[in-house]
């Protein structure tokens, strides 16, 4: 097919060709023997528009064989909308095990023909700001705006001149679209690793720290204790900083409560009462058995013996966080979008 590349400068939206020189619909219009007018219109699949198959086939083949380009800001202008989702979120980048909700969101955004936009704030309000601002400007489909904890959250009011969908957190009495771990049914999960392995006596460490996961993770262990026919007893529940030292610190007390397992708020109370254990020269899980909740993989797959436990979700929280802004999945009327935390056992039990 001859092809002729005048006009490099025109309005129409021209982009660059197989030469480097930039093609513009005329050219594709002249190719193809069709109007420019015929040229947007299957460029832009105007469903509307009345055009042969025979005319439409010859755009595509001039389209190709140009190498055209439609500008992406100029259709984002006429339509409304871009290819664009936006991601803000206050330290998950630097995180890396919820660095998984980025990568899920993206994938999930590619799927569907959609690039993610990410901005990183730090938790910093004026980078909110003028992140969410840009995202505006850019005409996004539409925000997830995530943190890299699970907590409550006060959206920024920017968001609500689009469509948002808070991921790992959520907004207190409202109808916000949501999408959070399951921490009830993954503390269910944590205390059924130990008991499907034949223990009893259960401990839990859980956090000092007030959270959705504090609750939650105490309500699943004890629903899985009563399924069991197992009475609660508080005095098996034990508090600790959430962290290696809060671990290590509450190993004397819970040596006192004589349990064969134990359930840990998250995976680095594990490693601390790992370290308490060696030092009374107990084994795991010879002695007691340990389950975590995070499945931090820097920690619990490298821990000798590795750690049992729980995984947070995150890639699937990005990716359902992306289909319930696109309406492919629906977020309850009342309350979060739950998603599953599943087991990931391994040497502790």
């Amino acid at each position: 097919m001859t092809t002729k590349r005048k006009r490099a400068g025109s309005a129409d939206g021209a982009e660059s060709g197989h030469s480097g020189h930039p093609v513009t619909m005329r050219d594709v219009a002249e190719a193809a023997g069709v109007s420019v007018a015929t040229v947007s219109n299957v460029v832009n699949d105007k469903k509307s528009a009345r055009i042969g198959a025979d005319a439409r086939q010859r755009v595509h083949d001039a389209v190709s064989d140009l190498g055209y380009r439609p500008n992406a800001l100029a259709k984002t202008l006429s339509s409304g909308s871009s290819k664009f989702i936006g991601l803000v979120a206050d330290a998950i980048a630097t995180t890396p095990f919820a660095g998984q909700i980025i990568h899920g969101a993206q994938d999930e955004a590619w799927k569907h023909g959609f690039v993610l936009l990410v901005a990183n704030t730090e938790g910093d309000p004026a980078a909110e700001e003028a992140a969410i601002a840009m995202m505006l400007e850019h005409k996004v489909r539409g925000v997830l705006y995530s943190t890299w904890f699970h907590r409550a959250v006060v959206p920024p009011e920017a968001l609500r001149e689009t469509d948002f969908v808070l991921v790992d957190c959520f907004e207190a009495n409202s109808v916000a679209p949501a999408v959070v771990p399951d921490e009830v049914q993954g503390g269910y999960t944590a205390t059924k690793l130990l008991l499907d392995a034949g223990h009893r006596r259960i401990a839990f460490i859980n956090t000092t720290s007030s959270s959705p996961a504090q609750t939650g993770r105490l309500e699943g262990y004890h629903r899985a204790l009563v399924e069991a026919g197992i009475e609660f007893d508080p005095a098996l529940v034990l508090e600790a900083h959430p962290d290696q030292e809060g671990g290590y610190a509450v190993t004397a007390q819970l040596l006192q409560l004589n349990v064969a397992g134990v359930f840990c708020h998250n995976d680095r109370v594990a490693m601390g009462l790992y370290d308490g254990l060696r030092e009374h020269g107990l084994t795991i899980p010879r002695d007691i058995a340990i389950a975590g909740f995070d499945n931090q993989e820097v920690i619990a797959a490298h821990l000798r013996p590795p750690l049992s436990t729980v995984a947070l979700p995150h890639y699937e929280l990005g990716a359902a966080g992306v289909r319930v802004l696109l309406g492919i999945d629906s977020a309850p009327t009342a309350g979060p979008l739950l998603v599953a935390c599943p087991p990931v056992p391994r040497a502790s039990i």
